[in-house]
């Protein structure tokens, strides 16, 4: 795809361009570093590119004192103006809804500070682990989970910081994949980046790199050749960003998704569901096409989590469901991604979708389609496993395997609720020395030859000599 077939930025963008930085050279305003001195950070900035009513400079002043705003010139500039439900403007403009209070709402709802054995670095999943690099954004996204930190003070974790998580990954051999994230990790320094990346691409067990940034989003400036060129010497490595509107995909950021994926960098974007911003089936439709045509694999829909401040973004966990039906069948599979739940107390993801799975027998699968077809699908006649004996589970026996996998592995018999009333119990009884078998201590017990007391023989012996 050249140039000329990507998309072309709105009319929107060259009017709030022309109108507010008219005099800023092209040279300028295509340098990222421009991009980062002259955000958006101040209410009276807001009120040159849209127009606010004293009431309203008042109210955000407020919520800016308890979240601050920042937001490149570039994502400025997508902006409608005169449409006050702009979907660009609600991510990026302070909205007086941020400070609305509900019991829900908590400043760390994925537990991720509790799920920290190191000062930054999250360890939920046993074989990946998440690092903070830096509080530091391009556009403070209003929806943000981690709005309790990020932008509050504009610094990078230091080298000893970073030290700390890579001694951290290199001591727990079970990881296999790290995640980069934010703040933005493409805004640290280049030299502090390559020293992440070629840190961790010395651990033997490190298999893939993954950045989570928005800044192909809001500054694909900052996607120069030079950063690329470096990123793509670690490789494998994988980005992920966030596309949330049709209307962000303009030809700057398709030009910064071409020069990734030309370095052997694959993308894929997770789209958070945001109410009043692509709650649509039809916008969400369109957006996915726009993905692949800009060859960006639509990757999750992330239901809004319940962190503080991004209440009002919230939608039915049905809507999400909706899309999802709206999308499976009606598009090519490419363009349906997973909607899940980031669970509240650090469950991690959860996938939900639509039933298609309407019963199940003996014979096979009852399922469903797109259209509301109903078939099914026989199970084979033989439904015994035949192990190739390649050694492969051998090779992962000292991973540690959580919930249904322990059963399926025969690591566990059953799967108890920590601080269950049964469980309770259970150990109550267990303090006084009653001990329930095991079924493999069962099967050992039913293996050895009944011992039948001596006394009781001889006394069987005897009466049948009665008969004889």
């Amino acid at each position: 795809m050249d140039c000329s077939d990507r998309p072309i930025a709105s009319e929107i963008e060259k009017v709030i361009k022309a109108s507010y930085w008219k005099d800023v050279p092209d040279e300028e305003w295509n340098n990222w570093q421009w991009q980062i001195k002259n955000r958006l950070t101040a209410i009276e900035d807001l009120s040159r590119i849209i127009e606010l009513s004293d009431e309203e400079l008042a109210e955000l002043k407020k919520v800016t004192e308890r979240f601050k705003m920042s937001i490149t010139p570039y994502f400025a500039s997508l902006i409608d103006k005169n449409d006050p439900n702009c979907p660009i403007r609600k991510q990026a403009i302070p909205s007086k809804y941020e400070l609305q209070k509900t019991r829900d709402n908590d400043p760390d709802p994925l537990d991720e500070d509790i799920d920290s054995p190191v000062p930054g670095l999250t360890h939920r999943y046993p074989d990946r682990a998440l690092l903070i690099t830096t509080d530091r954004c391009g556009t403070l996204c209003r929806h943000c989970t981690r709005k309790r930190s990020v932008g509050m003070k504009d610094i990078d974790k230091t080298k000893n910081e970073l030290n700390a998580m890579i001694e951290y990954i290199k001591n727990t051999k079970t990881i296999r994949d790290v995640l980069l994230s934010g703040g933005d990790p493409l805004l640290i320094s280049p030299l502090t980046l390559e020293f992440l990346l070629k840190s961790l691409r010395k651990i033997p067990h490190v298999e893939i790199i993954r950045i989570g940034t928005r800044i192909p989003v809001t500054l694909p400036q900052r996607i120069t050749p030079e950063l690329v060129e470096m990123i793509s010497r670690y490789h494998p490595v994988w980005i992920n960003t966030h596309f949330n509107h049709p209307k962000e995909i303009t030809q700057e950021c398709a030009q910064a998704i071409d020069l990734l994926l030309r370095s052997g960098i694959p993308v894929g974007s997770q789209t958070v569901l945001l109410k009043d911003v692509n709650d649509c089936p039809h916008i969400m439709k369109k957006l996915m096409h726009k993905l692949l045509m800009i060859r960006v694999r639509p990757y999750y829909i992330f239901q809004c989590d319940l962190s503080v401040g991004v209440e009002h973004f919230r939608t039915s966990v049905l809507k999400g469901i909706e899309i999802i039906e709206m999308l499976r069948g009606h598009t090519s599979g490419l363009g349906v991604p997973a909607f899940v739940i980031d669970g509240p107390g650090g469950m991690g993801k959860v996938p939900v979708m639509p039933n298609y799975l309407i019963s199940y027998s003996e014979k096979g699968a009852v399922i469903r389609n797109y259209e509301g077809s109903i078939t099914v699908y026989e199970e084979p006649k033989s439904k015994k496993f035949f192990c190739q004996k390649c050694g492969i589970c051998k090779e992962q026996e000292w991973i540690s395997r959580e919930g249904v996998a322990k059963l399926f592995l025969s690591q566990t018999e059953s799967l108890v609720p920590s601080g269950s009333e049964r469980e309770n119990r259970r150990k109550k009884i267990s303090s006084k020395g009653i001990k329930k078998e095991t079924c493999k201590e069962q099967k050992e017990k039913e293996k050895k030859p009944v011992q039948i007391p001596f006394s009781f023989v001889t006394r069987v012996q005897a009466s049948a000599k009665q008969f004889l």
